[in-house]
């Protein structure tokens, strides 16, 4: 039985499919809106229920020389604008234990980056915000020990969470996206989500690079994740991908979000009406 996980107005683990989606770092707060409207345009049209995603800071970066984003203080202050604007619940990452209270003030969820996900300190503090936790899979983790950090945020007082999978390290740069693992991270108990963008990343290719990313898998993947049950899909979007400050290989532009969306949507439909009846 998964656990019903309330976001605003979106029951994560229910029947209804959800999207977690924007920018993959905050960049100039016009933007931000503009993401924000279109990605509003859809929601009501498609009838689908958004979470809005930006990164304040996206620690990870393969360079220095690479933006990594605007800072906690700014970056919360332009999310904060979008809910006001918008009424999108909000998620970000945290880093660092000590960005979790401030971005909590602000944000919905908190998510945990994958590379950080059985980080002990920084699951507490977020886990002890109150706020739903959303942890990314590791892809380094065998899908069924993502219970390990499930359990260090239900020891934290907070059973919150959603799961998020990207894929497995396989190979030299390459993320596969093994199926079983949603069936297996969802025996879990929890919602699990499919990140779909950061799945076709080719990781130590710089983002800024075409080769960095491969966008012709973004359908056969994403079907393949709905197909498999799961409760929502995880896509970041930008005005003008090309010209993103992040991730701007394998970010969808806002603008074919809709199409990109209908046949996911249509496939989730039948997924739940096979599923077992309690």
């Amino acid at each position: 039985m998964t656990k019903i996980v309330k976001v605003g107005n979106i029951e994560a683990g229910s029947d209804e499919l959800f999207l977690i989606s924007g920018p993959c770092v905050i960049e100039d707060e016009a933007i931000m809106m503009k993401t924000a409207e279109k990605l509003k345009e859809v929601s009501e049209k498609l009838n689908i229920k958004m979470i809005y995603k930006s990164s304040f800071q996206k620690d990870n970066r393969s360079s220095l020389k690479y933006y990594d984003g605007p800072g906690l203080d700014k970056g919360v202050k332009i999310l904060a604008k979008v809910k006001e604007q918008f009424g999108f619940p909000l998620l970000t990452d945290i880093h660092y234990p000590d960005q979790a209270a401030a971005a909590g003030e602000v944000c919905d969820v908190l998510q945990i980056p994958a590379y950080l996900c059985m980080q002990s300190t920084l699951m507490v503090a977020a886990a002890k915000t109150g706020r739903v936790i959303n942890i990314k899979h590791g892809q380094f983790l065998a899908p069924e020990n993502m219970k390990h950090p499930v359990q260090k945020c239900i020891d934290s007082g907070n059973d919150q969470v959603i799961l998020t999978e990207r894929g497995f390290t396989f190979g030299y740069n390459d993320m596969i996206v093994d199926p079983r693992s949603f069936f297996l991270m969802r025996q879990i108990g929890y919602p699990v989500v499919f990140d779909i963008t950061h799945a076709i990343r080719k990781y130590g290719i710089p983002s800024a690079d075409a080769k960095g990313g491969a966008r012709e898998f973004l359908p056969v993947l994403s079907r393949a994740g709905v197909a498999a049950g799961v409760d929502g899909v995880f896509i970041e979007t930008h005005p003008d991908p090309a010209t993103a400050l992040c991730d701007a290989a394998s970010q969808l532009s806002v603008y074919a979000l809709e199409e990109f969306l209908k046949p996911l949507i249509e496939l989730h439909n039948i997924e739940v009406s096979y599923r077992p009846k309690a």
